[in-house]
C-alpha cells in the first residue's frame, strides 16, 4: 500500500501536466516567432528546412503524417502554402489554421518596370482569405523582413495561442511583451546601421525585401519578375539603368539560382551578395544583412 501511494504521488505531477501545442508553420522565421511567443507550451516544426525554396516546396509523406496531430498551422502567405492547404486540411480536419499576416497590408506582386527600376505595388484592402476571390492576386509573402510588422505579426499569434490554450494565457502575454521589446531593439539598430547610407537603391535578385526596404526608406530593384529570370531586353535594361546610377553590389538569396545576378554583376563591374530572409535566426540574421547592404551602399 505504501509502495502504491508512493507511485501515485510521483505519477501525479506528469498526469498534471499538459502536453504542449504542436503547431506548424511553412517557414523557419515562423517558427522562430512562434516559440517566442509560445515558450514552453507549444511545440513548432517548420515545414521548409534550410537551403529549400518556399515557393517550389513539396512536404514529405512523413511532415504531411505528421500534421494529423497539430493543433494550429500558421500561414506565412508563401506560394506552396495555398497549392497543399486542401492536403493539410483532409490530414487533420480539427487542425486551425491562423494566417499570420492578418491585418497587415500586403504588396501586391506585378511586373517589375526594369526601365525605372522600381516595383509597381500596391496594398491589399482586405485580409487574403486564401479563396478563389484572390485566386488570381499574389501577394509578398516577406513580411517578417520588417521587426515592427513582426510585432504584429506575433500579437496574432498570441491572441490565437490564448485561445486555443487560455489556461497559459498570462504567459503567452509575458513572452509577447519580451519579444516586442526585443523587436522594437533591434528595429532602432537597423536605423542606426542604414542611418548614413546616401544611395537607396536596393538591387536585389528575388523581389524579398520591400517590406524591409519600406520601413528603412530604401528602394527595392528587383532583376526577377514575377518568378521568372528576366529576358534580353529587360536585362539589358537593368544592366544599363544600374550603370547609370552606378549600382555595384547586387544581393541574391541562397535559395536561388545566381545566374542572372552574376551576369549583371560582370556587366556593371560589381559583385554579388548573399542575403537570406529565410534564417530561423532572426535577429542576428537581419542585423547581418542591415550591416552588408550598410557596406555595400556607403562604398
Amino acid at each position: 500500500m505504501i509502495v502504491l501511494l508512493a507511485l501515485t504521488v510521483l505519477l501525479m505531477p506528469v498526469a498534471a501536466c499538459a502536453e504542449p501545442l504542436q503547431v506548424f508553420v511553412s517557414v523557419l522565421p515562423l517558427k522562430t516567432f512562434v516559440e517566442k511567443v509560445g515558450g514552453e507550451h507549444v511545440r513548432v516544426q517548420a515545414l521548409v528546412g534550410p537551403g529549400f525554396d518556399p515557393h517550389t516546396y513539396e512536404p514529405t509523406p512523413h511532415q504531411i503524417a505528421a500534421l494529423s496531430d497539430a493543433a494550429l498551422f500558421v500561414l506565412s502567405g508563401v506560394p506552396f502554402e495555398k497549392a497543399w492547404m486542401e492536403r493539410f486540411r483532409s490530414a487533420n480536419p480539427q487542425m486551425q489554421v491562423l494566417d499570420a499576416r492578418a491585418g497587415i497590408d500586403l504588396h501586391r506582386l506585378g511586373k517589375q518596370d526594369h526601365e525605372h527600376g522600381e516595383a509597381r505595388s500596391g496594398n491589399r484592402a482586405e485580409e487574403d482569405r486564401w479563396d478563389d476571390r484572390e485566386a488570381t492576386v499574389e501577394h509578398d509573402p516577406h513580411v517578417w523582413t520588417s521587426p515592427l510588422l513582426v510585432r504584429q505579426m506575433a500579437g496574432t499569434i498570441r491572441d490565437k495561442l490564448s485561445e486555443l490554450d487560455p489556461g497559459n494565457k498570462r504567459d503567452y502575454a509575458h513572452n509577447y511583451a519580451a519579444f516586442a521589446n526585443e523587436l522594437e531593439a533591434l528595429d532602432k539598430e537597423i536605423r542606426s546601421l542604414l542611418a548614413g547610407v546616401k544611395d537607396r537603391r536596393l538591387m536585389v535578385f528575388h523581389p524579398a525585401w520591400g517590406y524591409f526596404a519600406d520601413a528603412y526608406g530604401l528602394v527595392q530593384v528587383p532583376i526577377e519578375s514575377e518568378g521568372k529570370e528576366p529576358g534580353p531586353r529587360s536585362l539589358t535594361a537593368l544592366i544599363e539603368d544600374a550603370k547609370r546610377k552606378g549600382a555595384k553590389v547586387i544581393f541574391v538569396q541562397p535559395q536561388f539560382s545566381r545566374k542572372s545576378a552574376d551576369q549583371v554583376a560582370r556587366a556593371i563591374g560589381g559583385r554579388v551578395v548573399a542575403i537570406d530572409p529565410l534564417s530561423a535566426d532572426y535577429a542576428a540574421n537581419l542585423r547581418s544583412v542591415a550591416r552588408k547592404i550598410a557596406e555595400a551602399l556607403t562604398q
